[in-house]
């Protein structure tokens, strides 16, 4: 358990810290479900514009250190693939 003051306050600045990237990460969870079912639906404006508002909201993740770059630049490519390939003409 925490002894000194400045022990006591990183554990009270941790419990806020994780409090607040619970809920990015939380957030981020809700923009890439939203892809996932206009993906499922089969739509792709609507797919494409989901992924338009999930990109920047990724981002911001990587920025708060909430997510790894590469997990994000992963995410965003392997969405983006699945975008693509809804609007592309079936041969």
């Amino acid at each position: 358990m925490a002894n000194t003051e400045q022990s006591k306050k990183r554990a009270r600045q941790s419990i806020a810290r994780n409090a607040v990237n619970k809920a990015r990460r939380s957030r981020i969870r809700t923009f890439v479900r939203k892809v996932e079912e206009a993906i499922a639906t089969g739509d792709a404006s609507v797919a494409a514009d989901a992924l338009k508002n999930a990109q920047p909201e990724l981002a911001r993740g990587v920025t708060k250190g909430v997510l790894h770059k590469n997990t994000v630049s992963r995410k965003i490519s392997r969405l983006a693939a699945r975008v693509k390939a809804l609007s592309a003409p079936k041969a």
